[in-house]
């Protein structure tokens, strides 16, 4: 299967909404447009996470390329089908089902209706007329673990998950050998909130893992990180780690940085390709080298990280694209990893 990586830079634009149930429209296309729909994962837009994300992407298209966007928000898994079907009605230039959860809804939908263009994100359909996009995450949360292990004050730390599938232990295996990257010594606590959305459990969660020790939490847990965001305002010399959109501003000072998963890069980049007629196929992935995955740029944080940790985490990123450091992606790679001398 070919795999292409690619990045471009995403913007926002307004929308309009149209009356309806989670449903946003630009209205009536004229002939000739780009058409792009979009059916969101559980969570929908307003999660200041993976939805918004996604979402950054497909306004990005509307006010650079001119596209007509529609976008229906599933409040459950039972939601995927009915909405990409819905779509799949309008006989749109590319629908996005975003999250690994609709590849099973994806790969029956894409079969019924073979002429038209889909694109799921974070997951991988081997259907002629889907292209996949996953992320490294394990490089972006690498970079994570490291400034985590250089900020912290007692050599411990945590990472919080949302589900405890395969793709979230990237993040995890990333996290905690990036610490150990810096600190062999450094210990770091895992708990999974077994949702993306559950935000009071996040919370709970987060409480349960500072109050055991640790004083950076890393929480990629979707929506429920917000919960992680709200444990660590009222806590002195504690900091949380966002994921997959730009959180610092959620909770200035108090959130170390984000691992943002350039999520609206993938869309924007695919309905580019659309609209050049450049037929799009298999699998695009997104790393750290593509500046498909990183961290903020502390724009609250700086002078708590200070300058000699932000050039050092610099220099592990350099270390990461130019192939000196591998990060791990599953457990088993991790438990097998040993820090690089550098």
């Amino acid at each position: 299967m070919k795999h292409k990586a690619i990045f471009i830079c995403a913007a926002a634009a307004a929308f309009l909404t149209m009356a309806g149930c989670g449903r946003h429209s630009a209205g009536v296309a004229r002939p000739g447009q780009l058409t792009l729909g979009m059916v969101t994962d559980v969570g929908g837009l307003g999660d200041k996470s993976f939805n918004d994300s996604a979402y950054r992407g497909l306004l990005n298209a509307q006010k650079s390329l001119g596209a007509n966007i529609q976008v229906l928000q599933s409040r459950s898994a039972s939601d995927y089908q009915p909405n990409l079907t819905a779509l799949s009605e309008k006989h749109l230039d590319m629908i996005y089902a975003i999250g690994f959860l609709m590849n099973k809804d994806l790969d029956q939908i894409s079969k019924q209706y073979p002429k038209q263009h889909y694109a799921i994100i974070d997951a991988v359909v081997d259907d002629p007329n889907v292209v996949s996009a996953t992320f490294k995450e394990e490089d972006g949360s690498f970079l994570a673990g490291a400034l985590a292990a250089l900020v912290s004050k007692t050599h411990h730390i945590a990472f919080l998950g949302g589900q405890d599938i395969p793709l979230l232990r990237k993040f995890e295996a990333g996290y905690i050998a990036g610490a150990h990257q810096i600190d062999p010594s450094t210990k770091v606590d895992v708990k999974w909130v077994g949702s993306f959305e559950d935000v009071a459990g996040g919370q709970e969660l987060a409480n349960v893992l500072f109050n055991g020790g640790a004083d950076i939490v890393y929480a990629a847990a979707g929506k429920a990180g917000i919960g992680a965001i709200d444990a660590v305002k009222t806590r002195a010399n504690a900091f949380v780690i966002g994921v997959d959109s730009d959180q610092d501003s959620l909770a200035p000072g108090k959130v170390l940085t984000s691992m943002v998963k350039h999520v609206d890069v993938a869309v924007f980049k695919i309905a580019q390709a659309i609209q050049q007629k450049k037929g799009l196929k298999g699998h695009l992935i997104f790393g750290l080298k593509d500046n498909g995955v990183g961290l903020t740029d502390f724009e609250y944080t700086r002078a708590i990280i200070g300058r000699a940790n932000i050039e050092r985490v610099d220099s592990i990123r350099d270390d990461i694209v130019s192939g000196k450091i591998t990060p791990p992606s599953t457990p088993q790679d991790l438990a097998t990893w040993k820090p690089v001398k550098l």
